[in-house]
């Protein structure tokens, strides 16, 4: 079992910057860590992956050049760095884990283990 404590979120304005961090509170290994994000009144959807060796990452086109994942696997930390926000970012954002194998990085029902979620709320 994987807990995943997420952090980070708050109100910031268009042109802006977060920093949201998940926190994985046991050692168990896993394979590959990812953000989702649910905006209001739609499905949760993937925004960046990163696998385990911390080379490899993935994002949504809606967030290529503006955000980065990056992983510690010696605090068993993952970080999105969130830049030049815009407003249509604003949703709850989900830290999520999957301890073995797979290529389909953007597939939610995928992941095994998800954090509580923690809002992101940009204005313009």
């Amino acid at each position: 079992q994987v807990h995943l404590v997420e952090s980070g979120g708050g109100l910031v304005q268009a042109g802006g910057s977060l920093r949201l961090s998940c926190a994985a509170t046991t050692g168990t290994f896993t394979y590959a860590m990812g953000w989702f994000r649910q905006p209001p009144g739609k499905e949760r959807e993937f925004v960046a992956a990163i696998v385990w060796s911390g080379d490899i990452s993935y994002y949504a086109d809606s967030v290529k050049g503006r955000f980065t994942i990056s992983r510690d696997n010696a605090v068993n930390t993952v970080t999105l760095q969130m830049d030049s926000l815009k407003p249509e970012d604003t949703a709850v954002y989900y830290c999520a884990a999957r301890s073995i194998y797979f290529d389909l990085y953007y597939e939610r029902n995928l992941y095994e283990f998800w954090g509580q979620g923690t809002q992101v709320t940009v204005s313009s």
